[in-house]
């Protein structure tokens, strides 16, 4: 039995606000943008690496690094509020080639590997039940500490209904709370089938692709990128090995 026929998307608008210019910016000598095109180039198991974006910059040092741009995103599908779901029913019908599955691999992980990508693929393809594999880590902030306020803010309640417990969560230790998952944006793949069944982009059936060390790293704003730049500098989170020279305007 052949493999399923699988694409790369890497989505790459312009319009960061909170770290301007962030897929372009220079991390270990290149764009963040090379170290997402590498590791699914690297990773071997996609036919293509797409990346949508809305700018013809992103596009050329995508090109540059080796990933396909087709197209460029229509500027109503990058707006900061813009759901993922738009961008892909708008990019997955206008390639050439019908693919059984996708895989989201996005600029701001810049710590998740080709390996990463593997293990995702061969865990989605170990569980037929699940229409999406979807990247999630323990969480730090746990949901039974978490607190609402009353509107006038002279109390508060808990976020999640306890009266049932012996023992408030609130009241105990992190280490006997149940095991709460948060999502991260280190790797997403799902069956294209979904998007046009669905109308989403994870279907009704996710796994969850547990992260190891800094895979789930993801850089939000200019203090993630700071610690970035700082684990790279210590050597204590590694980046794939970008296998182009470093991208240079006009070439």
């Amino acid at each position: 039995m052949s493999a399923p026929r699988a694409v790369a998307l890497v989505p790459a608008r312009a319009g960061s606000e909170r770290v301007p210019g962030k897929n372009v910016r220079l991390l270990a000598g290149h764009p963040l943008l090379a170290y997402a095109i590498e590791a699914a180039l690297q990773s071997g198991v996609f036919e293509r690496v797409v990346v949508s974006t809305d700018s013809e910059e992103i596009a050329d040092v995508a090109r540059w690094y080796g990933a396909d741009v087709p197209f460029l995103r229509p500027a109503e599908y990058a707006t900061a509020t813009s759901p993922d779901i738009e961008w892909l029913s708008y990019t997955l019908p206008r390639l050439e080639e019908r693919f059984e599955l996708f895989a989201i691999v996005r600029a701001t992980n810049p710590f998740r590997g080709p390996e990463a990508i593997r293990r995702g693929l061969e865990q989605l393809l170990a569980t037929p039940e699940a229409d999406s594999l979807r990247a999630v880590e323990l969480v730090k902030q746990h949901p039974g500490k978490m607190w609402v306020l009353a509107e006038d803010g002279r109390t508060m309640r808990p976020l999640l209904d306890q009266s049932h417990l012996e023992v408030a969560w609130h009241a105990g230790q992190y280490q006997a709370l149940p095991p709460v998952y948060v999502q991260n944006s280190a790797l997403e793949i799902a069956w294209t089938r979904v998007v046009d069944e669905t109308g989403t982009r994870e279907g009704r059936v996710v796994a969850p692709f547990l992260t190891r060390g800094y895979e789930g790293f993801n850089v939000d704003d200019e203090e993630d990128w700071e610690r970035a730049e700082r684990l790279v500098a210590a050597g204590a989170a590694t980046l794939t090995v970008v296998r182009r020279p470093p991208y240079a305007p006009g070439s």
